[in-house]
């Protein structure tokens, strides 16, 4: 007698295949920072076509424009299984995504695609809105907002107070740059782009003169539109010196300036003060003899003065000579970089 016994079957793990009488589900997804009812043409296509439209979110931002379009959307929360059921028959169910994006009922659908027991639906994501370039400067400007509002240091910040923390990220910026750390440089720009926003929302509650960040963005727009007519306008430029031609020329149009050295913020760094008013004088063709005098403040002077007119930054010059004498510090004290 044969006493072998049989080896075990196991069911096929694969799912069962989608039917065409299983129907369709349509997950609709889009983005809060887009203008709710702005919906892309193939998102407008399947609501128009769906046998049934559900929403599991009554204060969804897209249900009244969903509505004043003719579509009928139901207030439901369905489960994988009620949706699959609802698909039967060819029916096409679209599902209009919440803010969270349905996990509860897409894990529940792969659970059930996944047992094999059960005829799938065809399963569509489907982006009804996409997010423009700088989309997430919204969500800054939602959470500086917030933040301005709730927290008891940052409601209390006003534009003198946070002067010196822009002087310092844009140091920390400037460092990230000259280091070549590429996430460090990332992170510095958010912290420099933090002040701009702050700034922008204190000035908001100015009781005389308020300005929103739309107001400072606004004003940047058109000012770089006006001071590069070579791209908007009909002027021309071939190279970098025109550039800086056309730039010159419409900023001395916009300030009115009665001196070259009208502008030109004298707190700055000593060395970087000096390569400004020498490439100031420089540019407008001006013969300013530098001044004589003993010490040592004319002589950096002068060697500011030198530097600009061959194209040095003096600050940055010095700071990586400095870098390196720090290095040779380290070295001498036997401490590694």
């Amino acid at each position: 007698m044969n006493t072998t016994r049989p080896e075990p079957t196991t069911p096929d793990p694969s799912p069962a295949p989608a039917a065409a009488d299983a129907g369709r589900v349509v997950l609709l997804t889009t983005s809060h920072r887009v203008a709710p009812g702005l919906l892309s043409w193939p998102a407008w296509q399947a609501l128009r076509a769906a046998d049934r439209v559900l929403c599991a979110d009554g204060a969804h931002p897209q249900l009244p424009y969903l509505r004043e379009a003719g579509t009928a959307v139901d207030e439901a929360a369905p489960t994988a299984e009620e949706l699959v059921d609802a698909c039967a028959g060819g029916r096409t169910v679209v599902v209009v995504a919440t803010g969270e994006g349905e996990p509860a009922l897409t894990d529940g659908l792969a659970r059930l695609a996944g047992s094999g027991r059960v005829r799938m639906p065809e399963l569509e994501l489907l982006p009804a809105s996409y997010d423009l370039p700088g989309a997430r400067l919204l969500d800054l400007v939602q959470v500086m907002d917030r933040i301005r509002a709730e927290c008891p240091w940052s409601s209390r910040q006003t534009h003198q107070g946070l002067a010196k923390y822009g002087i310092e990220e844009a140091y920390e910026l400037v460092e990230a740059i000259e280091e070549g750390d590429r996430d460090e440089l990332r992170e510095e720009l958010g912290d420099v782009l933090l002040q701009v926003v702050f700034h922008a929302r204190i000035a908001e509650e100015d009781q005389d003169a308020p300005f929103s960040i739309d107001d400072v963005a606004g004003g940047i727009v058109a000012k770089l539109i006006h001071r590069h007519p070579h791209v908007f306008g009909d002027e021309t430029a071939s190279t970098p010196e025109e550039v800086k031609e056309h730039w010159l020329r419409t900023k001395a149009v916009e300030k009115r300036r009665a001196s070259v050295t009208d502008g030109i913020p004298l707190a700055q760094p000593g060395l970087a003060l000096a390569a400004k008013l020498a490439s100031r004088v420089r540019t407008a063709g001006l013969e300013v003899p530098l001044p004589q005098a003993p010490g040592i403040g004319y002589e950096l002077l002068a060697l500011a003065a030198r530097a600009e007119a061959e194209g040095v930054d003096p600050e940055a010059a010095l700071r990586a000579a400095a870098r390196a004498y720090r290095d040779a510090v380290r070295a001498t004290e036997g401490v590694e970089k």
